[in-house]
């Protein structure tokens, strides 16, 4: 069924230059008005005072001598995690793979275009990896007494899945599709959990290779709700009859033992960038920063992990009903169950972080990896105070990455007018580029136009808003996002016939914890298709409770959050949402 959604724009036309894809992403704009060249490799900046961005070139993989045949191992197309037994504590196996869908609701599918099409840009979506530090004592466990899925049994393992996700795509041979090299990986927000430095150090190294050891607090041991001896939680390591071993739930001693333990991530083998989340953004994604009592908190000595059911679902309403942005209330509650807490090692690297922390994390050279420099932030962002920029991904194509979060509190988003205006003249400055559009929020998320606190006079802007800007340019392929941990793929046209394609990607933290392939392709007789391709990490998909392994554990992640009480089922979207071929007519 056509899920198509209107919208306006006013008519613009372009003459489109017809090129094969370069074998590089180029960073040029960081938020300020860059113009863009193919050849550049440094960033010029039109705007006066802002020094110019450092922005080298990324070089994607090398093209193989001969190019690569359409594959399908190592992606869903082949096989998915699937439950092998019936009731219970579910073990999961092979399951048969997802087949792929066209979808011409924006342009009818010719025939013979497999043998015409030549590709212009192939790139890998990360999203929502929510990288956990569990035992953090701003974490909101003791909601699982009036919600059971506010907390799930795999939250020490995000750490695992990620570095298995991120050698899956080192396997990949290119894209599934049209075997071209992929050009870069993309994250869209949510990279942590909880606004800690402890999670961004974790995420940096994830992506940019380095031993990482996943505990805070006590180096020794893990202090948290999981070795609590409260059974409402899984108590992996004792037999006590918690209350998910009442559901099938395994002891594993040793477990969190092995889940605190220093692991390596290999780093991702071609270039990567990054798109802030309100994960990344605000304490537990949702209260603004600055309130210096949460700040304490979260580095001190005591951590709350019980909480009745009717305050515990009094504070989730709060948060759901966007009562409590700055966190006054969530604060006044937790001194008031002082005496409630226990003690716990303080950690200063727990902090929450600013907006310029976490650029100057990004440029560290410590974490650059294969580049680019700052993975699409540079020193014009800290000079601006902006967390949004394009790059360019090949020389007929465009990536511009937006900040929706709302610095002003809660979880969903929206964008100020001057980001507003600078989508709009990036993309007129661009006119003869097609362009993707990476954000965290999708459109419809994208609600909360609560008022900016460092820019308390400018309006904020809403997904139908960018919507219809976004159908006013020609050239805009594709929205790509994340936030709703769902496969959902939407599109929307204009009365003039101009049209794209909005691609929100599930969670990597939620069951079925996947990413995708993105492949654009000219068809040569009118239109464009963007292949998606639907991968899970290298983990094995059966488990073995005996081992407790760095893989070990991945694949462990994946069939804990498959059985995690009162998680959702239908996060992986329907087929037309998962392994997909869009049309779309060129512009």
């Amino acid at each position: 069924m056509s899920r198509t959604r209107s919208v306006a724009g006013p008519t613009l036309g372009v003459h489109r230059r017809t090129v094969l894809a370069a074998t590089a992403a180029v960073s040029v704009s960081a938020g300020v008005g860059y113009a863009l060249r193919p050849t550049d490799s440094r960033a010029a900046t039109t705007d006066t005072g802002a020094r110019p961005a450092e922005a080298p070139v990324a070089q994607s993989r090398r093209a193989p001598a001969a190019p690569l045949a359409p594959y399908t191992r190592g992606t869903t197309l082949a096989t998915v995690a699937a439950p092998r037994t019936s009731s219970g504590y579910r073990r999961l196996g092979d399951g048969p793979g997802w087949n792929r869908r066209v979808r011409g609701e924006l342009a009818a599918p010719k025939t013979g275009r497999a043998g015409r099409r030549t590709t212009l840009a192939a790139f890998v979506q990360l999203t929502d990896l929510h990288l956990i530090d569990a035992q953090h004592p701003m974490r909101l466990e003791y909601l699982r007494s009036a919600d059971i899925h506010a907390w799930r049994p795999h939250e020490a393992l995000t750490v695992h899945g990620a570095v298995s996700l991120v050698e899956r795509i080192n396997a990949l041979r290119g894209a599934p599709v049209t075997g071209a090299p992929l050009h870069f990986a993309m994250t869209t927000g949510d990279n942590t959990d909880n606004n800690a430095g402890s999670e961004l150090e974790w995420f940096l190294k994830v992506m940019s290779g380095g031993r990482i050891t996943p505990n805070t607090g006590d180096p020794r041991r893990y202090e948290g709700v999981q070795n609590s001896g409260l059974k409402q939680y899984w108590q992996p390591d004792t037999t006590a009859r918690d209350a998910d071993k009442q559901l099938g739930f395994p002891h594993l001693e040793g477990f969190l033992a092995a889940a605190v333990r220093e692991l390596n991530s290999p780093g991702l083998n071609l270039p990567w960038y990054s798109t802030v989340g309100n994960h990344d953004s605000m304490p537990l994604g949702c209260y603004g920063l600055g309130d210096s009592w949460l700040a304490e908190y979260a580095v001190g000595g005591k951590k709350l992990m019980s909480l009745s059911a009717s305050e515990a679902k009094k504070l989730q309403d709060t948060i759901k009903n966007d009562e409590d942005p700055k966190g006054t209330g969530f604060r006044d509650l937790l001194k008031a169950h002082t005496r409630d807490m226990r003690s716990v090692t303080p950690d200063e690297r727990r902090a929450p972080y600013t907006a310029a922390e976490y650029l100057k994390a990004h440029l560290d050279p410590t974490h650059r990896g294969l580049g680019p420099v700052g993975h699409g932030y540079s020193t014009a962002n800290l000079d601006t105070g902006t967390q949004y920029y394009s790059f360019r991904i090949a020389d007929d194509v465009i990536g511009i990455s937006l900040d929706t979060t709302d610095p002003g509190g809660h979880y969903n988003g929206s964008i100020g007018t001057a980001q507003l205006k600078w989508l709009d003249k990036t993309l007129r400055d661009n006119k003869d580029s097609y362009a993707i559009v990476f954000s965290h929020h999708t459109s419809k998320t994208m609600e909360n136009t609560r008022p900016d606190p460092a820019r308390p006079g400018e309006r904020r802007h809403n997904g139908e808003e960018v919507i219809a800007l976004l159908a006013s340019h020609a050239g805009v392929l594709a929205w790509v996002n994340g936030h709703i941990h769902r496969n959902d793929i939407t599109p929307h046209s204009a009365p003039d016939g101009r049209s794209f394609w909005e691609i929100s990607t599930a969670s990597h933290v939620d069951y079925p914890q996947l990413a995708r392939v993105i492949e654009v392709a000219d068809n040569k007789d009118g239109t464009i298709s963007l292949f998606t391709t639907c991968i899970e990490s290298s983990a094995p998909h059966r488990t073995d409770f005996a081992d407790l392994s760095q893989t070990g554990l991945a694949a462990l992640y994946r069939e804990l959050s498959f059985n995690a009480p009162g998680a959702q089922t239908h996060l992986g979207g329907d087929s037309d949402d998962r392994n997909t071929e869009l049309v779309l007519k060129k512009g």
